[in-house]
């Protein structure tokens, strides 16, 4: 038996959040169903009012091998620490300074998008060197 994982997101704004992510994660959003040329035209057809538009999205790996991340709206906004969160692999085989500037890039390219940087841990004995952040929601991730 296989099983698939995708990932999903509570979000106030979906379609925001869907593009700050696309953009962290190499992603683009998820193509509307086959026959309609956009989803505003999926969802009019389907007769979705208007002022649901924006309740869900999606966004997919472009080469289909990483999971589906998904964005639903809930009431709520976040109240706590997240639990579990995303490591974004920004500087895969990168040591010292290299790596500490390709995640610094990165941070700043996010943050300009509408991201906040939290915190640097430089690299050391136990640590390879990652910057925490936050999306434009408050979600924390790291960029490793």
């Amino acid at each position: 038996m296989t099983f698939d994982v995708q990932i999903t997101f509570d979000s106030a704004d979906p379609g925001s959040l869907a593009d700050f992510w696309a953009e962290a994660l190499g992603y683009r959003k998820e193509a509307p169903p086959q026959g309609f040329a956009s989803w505003d035209d999926a969802l009019r057809s389907w007769g979705v009012p208007e002022d649901q538009w924006n309740s869900r999205s999606a966004i997919v790996d472009p080469d289909g091998n990483r999971p589906r991340v998904f964005f639903q709206q809930v009431p709520e906004g976040k109240s706590a620490k997240n639990r579990v969160h995303l490591d974004v692999r920004a500087a895969v085989g990168l040591v010292g300074e290299e790596r500490m500037t390709q995640l610094e890039s990165r941070a700043q390219r996010l943050v300009d998008l509408g991201g906040a940087r939290l915190s640097r841990t430089e690299p050391g004995a136990m640590e390879a060197g990652f910057i925490v952040m936050q999306d434009p929601e408050g979600n924390e991730f790291c960029l490793d």
